[in-house]
């Protein structure tokens, strides 16, 4: 259980990774950082900047799609540890994802992506076929 709660913390601080590295951009790119206004500054960046930003957005999107399949993992009794190592294994595909991206590899982050998401359609497919208790 300790691997899954601590997959689900990695993916709860990727985002904010993302965020940090995107300040980097805009102090890089546009010479500041815009407290005040730093979703209209993240607008103006351009490559690895730009992709940083929607690397953090893709990261929530994902934080909702695992915490969503953790849940159905959790409610329909399924073993948890039979899960760890698949989450273990998605929050490494995650955090290979933000590199991908960053970088402009857009073939293995795209690959990634669905192995990611696959992993977590798997899991649901777990959730659904728990046997009945007794």
């Amino acid at each position: 259980m300790n691997n899954v709660i601590g997959s689900l913390l990695v993916l709860c601080f990727l985002p904010l990774v993302c965020a940090w590295t995107t300040g980097y951009f805009r102090h890089k790119q546009l010479g500041s950082v815009d407290n005040k206004h730093p979703r209209t500054q993240c607008l103006e960046l351009t490559g690895a900047g730009a992709r940083a930003v929607a690397a953090q957005a893709n990261s929530w999107e994902a934080l909702a799609l695992f915490s969503a399949t953790l849940l159905a993992a959790f409610v329909s009794g399924l073993d948890m540890n039979s899960i760890a190592s698949l989450c273990m294994v998605f929050a490494a595909l995650r955090t290979a994802y933000i590199g991908f991206y960053i970088a402009n590899i857009d073939s293995l982050r795209s690959l990634v992506f669905i192995a990611g998401f696959g992993i977590c359609m798997y899991i649901f497919y777990l959730a659904l076929n728990v046997p009945a208790a007794a």
